[in-house]
């Protein structure tokens, strides 16, 4: 039996996900000094395009220039994410995120997050995603490069 992470127990990052450290803003936060819920969305935004986009580009490989849109977003709050400023080890106050792509189609699949504040699970999401031609506005599948890069890096990925 595997263990599964819970929302307080440190996890380690799992081998084959990739991995952005997301800086937290002051303007992320609520009235009540959390992370405020919408701007998750955001966050996780920031680690997919440096996925799709910068590290496709850094392989040498322009992915999803043809356009891609968001279908679908799921989030579990497991615990509150604060910005905190006086923590010793938080200067500048960060979360690390781990995603991976899942479920590749011929012209959609999902991304699956994992985001961590202080070394322990905040909370989970999915989203799905559509290959997407701009200029025709629909629907398109997708190219043999992306497939191939989606379905090598949802290798490395899954649950902990």
């Amino acid at each position: 039996m595997t263990d599964v992470p819970t929302a307080t127990s440190p996890v380690p990052s799992v081998p084959g996900r990739f991995v952005h450290e997301c800086a937290l803003r002051w303007s992320d936060m609520d009235a009540y000094g959390h992370v405020n819920n919408a701007r998750f969305l955001t966050l996780y935004e920031e680690a997919r395009v440096a996925m799709m986009f910068v590290e496709g580009r850094v392989q040498g490989r322009p992915l999803f220039t043809a356009g891609v849109v968001v279908a679908r977003h799921e989030i579990e709050y497991l615990r509150p994410v604060t910005y905190d400023t006086k923590a010793a080890d938080r200067a500048p106050a960060t979360v690390r995120i781990e995603l991976w792509p899942e479920d590749v189609r011929s012209a959609s699949f999902a991304i699956r997050y994992e985001l961590f504040d202080r070394g322990a699970l905040a909370n989970r999401a999915r989203s799905v995603l559509v290959a997407y031609d701009l200029a025709a506005e629909r629907a398109r599948r997708l190219s043999a490069d992306e497939r191939a890069y989606l379905t090598a890096a949802a290798g490395g990925g899954g649950p902990a």
